[in-house]
This record gives structure tokens, C-alpha cells and sequence, in this order.
């Protein structure tokens, strides 16, 4: 089978900027559940779609990733309204928490998330953290399914972060294996791209 082919470009072509803070939805993972039970009841299996988001270091891919109250490391992206498509949905996630109105002016709008294909879904069985990359054989009725989707940037972009946020690149050899500090789903990012060929471009090549 052929590799796929994903272009990166160095982190000296993005820039980073603030705005307004956007709070979570959820302030404790009680609520969160709480609110997963009670929208399962009405809509069913909720749906949510998270993006890998690379650009390079001396030819090394680094993967963008929000940090959250200085512990909590997550992929940009969000839940999805009951009939969302997935697609449109996760662009729509991306421009709302990263987007820059005010000072992007080189592609303002949903065309800057080209997005390419889901490497991952994540389970989550019942109302708690626990989430699986497969569906456990004593579920019949998961409460949550994630999709993970590899994102191709375009060569120059500013970022807007919320305040009350941090974006990060981390190298993926540092992702890889470490689910202690970065979660299970972050950790495994190095394993979903494990069938692309990285294609760095620019500057600071090995």
C-alpha cells in the first residue's frame, strides 16, 4: 500500500495571537458526564470530531495540541450537533476556537481546515472517562464515539487562543507511549500517522 503523503511547514510560518477566553462548556468532569447522560437521553450516541494539526522543526513533525488550566492536554476540535456532518463540523470547531477575525487576513474563513482523513475513533462506553479504540463486546449502546481527522494546513496562518488556553508543539517522539502526562488519545497520535510519508517545507530542514 502506498503512504500517504502529508506536507508540513516550518513553525517560523505561523504565527500566535490571543482573543476573548472561552470557557468550557463543562467546569468538572461530574458535569460533563452529567451533561453526556442527560444529552444521550434526548439525542442518543453523541458525536465529536478532534483534529491533528502538524508543522515541522528541522524537518521533525510537532503536533499542535491546547493545554488547559496548565494540566490538561487536548486536540482542537469539539462536539458535533445532532445531524452535523462531521466534515463542515469540524472546520466550523477549528475557526471558532482558533481563528483569527482581526488579524488573519491571508485566508479568512473555512477554507484554511483542509480536511484529510480520519486515522481514529474513540468509544466511550458508559458515563465516565474510560474511552476505547474499539467497541468493547459488553457494549451495545456506546454513549460517545470520537473520529480523529488529519488536518493539512495551509503554508501560512495566524492562531487566535483563547485567553484562558495555551497551544503547544510537542515532537512526537515525546508523544509517543506517554499517556501519563498527555492522555491515552494524544499519546497514540504517533501510531494513527505511522502510514504517512512527512514532506517538510521551507526553512530549518534536517
Amino acid at each position: 500500500m502506498t503512504a500517504r503523503r502529508l506536507t508540513l511547514y516550518p513553525q517560523s510560518n505561523y504565527q500566535f495571537t490571543t482573543k476573548d477566553k472561552q470557557p468550557e462548556e463543562d467546569p468538572t468532569v461530574s458535569a460533563r458526564m452529567r451533561r453526556l447522560e442527560s444529552e444521550y437521553e434526548v439525542h442518543g450516541m453523541r458525536r465529536s470530531v478532534d483534529a491533528i494539526l502538524l508543522f515541522h522543526q528541522k524537518g521533525f513533525p510537532h503536533l499542535l495540541i491546547l493545554q488547559i488550566s496548565n494540566t490538561y492536554f487536548k486536540l482542537p476540535g469539539g462536539y458535533l450537533n445532532p445531524g452535523e456532518d462531521e466534515i463542515e463540523g469540524l472546520k466550523q470547531r477549528l475557526q471558532d476556537r482558533l481563528h483569527s477575525p482581526t488579524h488573519d487576513t491571508l485566508k479568512p474563513g473555512l477554507e484554511d481546515w483542509v480536511i484529510r482523513e480520519c486515522v481514529g475513533k474513540w468509544w466511550r462506553p458508559d458515563y465516565d472517562q474510560k474511552t476505547f479504540p474499539w467497541i468493547p463486546d459488553y457494549v451495545t449502546h456506546p454513549k460517545e464515539c470520537k473520529k480523529v481527522f488529519v488536518v493539512q494546513l495551509p503554508s501560512h496562518k495566524i492562531f487566535a487562543i483563547p485567553t484562558n488556553m495555551k497551544m503547544i508543539g510537542v515532537p512526537l517522539f515525546e508523544l509517543y507511549g506517554n499517556a501519563t502526562r498527555y492522555g491515552p488519545q494524544i499519546a497514540m497520535v504517533p501510531q494513527m500517522l505511522s502510514a504517512y510519508d512527512f514532506v517538510p517545507k521551507g526553512d530549518s530542514k534536517i
